[in-house]
This record gives structure tokens, C-alpha cells and sequence, in this order.
């Protein structure tokens, strides 16, 4: 394909939490290094958020499932907002938002004639004068339009035949115990709600943590941490009886990024 030469040398940083799709991603662009220059790259979206308004680059690539922060999450809190180019195993719904709004996206596995195609467009984006000022505007309009659901504000829990609201600033944290699950309060008061944990992860908002598959905590109510064995910690909560919540494994990644480990 014949790619019109471009008058910028972007400087590039790749957002990706898998280490090989950053490493075939690389190799495409050293196939361009007249255009292309990676100056940095981040494993997630809380890591790509520093990187991004630390170095200040021309353009990213973008992953968007990815874990602490997704990429849409982490979009919200850059100060910098620099050329962003999806690269993306995502679904239909979004791809259309993005042609909608005249972001560029790239399909995993990437192909090197498609990334020929973004490239080409990089130069059409250049010979623009407003370019800059229209993507600013087409990732705000793209974000609306992903917006996710409004998160609750609290917790219906039935009093004898009554239902009671209980609100989030009155929740310590979320037990699962076999098929049910609690919500606690300070006051070490114990409450059945119809709501599972996986819903509950969805729809809470960022101060409520999933550290383990049968917890989710209020970071509010967290009084002091330590370490524990295998990648876990402790988490000693602000509450009548002092709870302790030791995290997942797996989870460890949100327990780092909850106190910037």
C-alpha cells in the first residue's frame, strides 16, 4: 500500500495489560519509525494514566479491557489527552461508537495493512486545523455515549414488612456466604440483600473494592492494612468490632492500586 508520508513523528506510548499484543504492536511500528516514536508503555489503566501525564505523548494505543482501570475509566482522568487509537477485542456496540465519532480502532490481532489505514488517517488528521479541537470532542462525545449505568446510592434491605434504604456511607463492606450475601454497617449490624456480589462490583461506586471473591469493602472504613503471605494483606476495618478481611490472591492487583502499592 502506497502510505502518504506524514510532517509528524508522533510520540507514542502503548497501553495494553498483555505483554505479547504490546510486543507484536511494537514490532508493527518499528515499520514505522518515520512516523511512530514509542517513548513509553503501560501493563493497565491506572499505570497508562501516569505514563500518559507524566510524558505527555502525541498519541496512544489504547487497550480497553484492562485491569485497576479500563480504558475508557482511565480516558476520564487524564489530564493530557493526546491522538488515541483503540486497540481492541471489543464488541460491535462500541466499534460503531467509535466510527461514529471518527476515533480510529484496531481489531486484534492487528494487521499490518490495517495499521497502513491508521496511518493514513494520522494524515488526513494533520492536514486538518481543527483536527485537534474534533478528537478532544469525539472521545468526550465517545465516553457519554459508554457512559456506564449510574452506580446506587444505596441498599434496600427489608425491615419485618418494611424496606429500608440503607446509604453507602453506612457500609463497611459486602459478604458473601455461600448463596447469600450481607451488607455490614459499623455498628456491626449483619443485613440479607437480593443483590449478588458480581452485581454489586458492577454497580458500586470506585470506593467499594472487590478484595476477594467473597468481599467487597468500603475503602472509607479501612483503618489500617498490613502484608500477608502469597501477595494478600489484611485489611483491619474502622468499625465496632474491629473486622479483618484478608484479600484474595488474585485480587492482589486491586488492593496495590486501592493504596498506590
Amino acid at each position: 500500500m502506497n502510505i502518504p508520508k506524514t510532517n509528524k513523528r508522533y510520540k507514542t506510548v502503548i497501553i495494553d495489560d498483555e505483554i505479547l499484543a504490546r510486543d507484536r504492536l511494537k514490532r508493527l511500528l518499528k515499520a514505522h519509525t518515520d512516523v511512530f516514536e514509542v517513548i513509553g508503555e503501560a501493563q493497565n489503566g491506572q499505570e497508562g494514566q501516569q505514563v500518559v501525564d507524566t510524558l505527555k505523548p502525541d498519541l496512544i494505543f489504547l487497550d480497553i479491557e484492562m485491569p485497576l482501570l479500563n480504558g475508557f475509566e482511565m480516558l476520564r482522568r487524564l489530564h493530557h489527552l493526546p491522538v488515541v487509537i483503540f486497540a481492541t477485542a471489543y464488541d460491535q456496540y462500541a466499534i460503531q461508537a467509535f466510527e461514529e465519532n471518527s476515533i480510529d480502532y484496531l481489531l486484534k490481532p492487528i494487521l499490518p495493512e490495517r495499521l497502513e489505514r491508521s496511518i493514513q488517517k494520522l494524515h488526513r488528521f494533520e492536514a486538518e486545523s481543527t483536527a485537534g479541537e474534533q478528537h478532544v470532542q469525539s472521545i468526550q462525545q465517545l465516553l457519554q455515549q459508554l457512559q456506564p449505568a449510574k452506580a446506587i446510592t444505596g441498599i434496600p434491605i427489608q425491615v419485618g414488612d418494611t424496606i429500608r434504604l440503607v446509604p453507602l456511607t453506612h457500609v463497611t463492606h459486602f459478604e458473601a456466604d455461600g448463596k447469600y450475601v450481607y451488607l455490614h454497617t459499623p455498628d456491626q449490624n449483619k443485613h440479607l440483600v437480593d443483590y449478588t456480589l458480581t452485581t454489586l462490583d458492577d454497580k458500586l461506586p470506585e470506593q467499594f473494592v472487590r478484595v476477594h471473591k467473597s468481599y467487597i469493602v468500603n475503602s472509607e472504613f479501612i483503618k489500617q492494612f498490613e502484608k500477608y503471605f502469597r501477595g494478600r494483606y489484611i485489611l483491619h476495618l474502622n468499625d465496632k468490632e474491629g473486622t479483618k478481611v484478608t484479600s484474595g490472591a488474585s485480587f492482589s492487583d486491586r488492593v496495590k492500586g486501592l493504596f498506590e502499592l
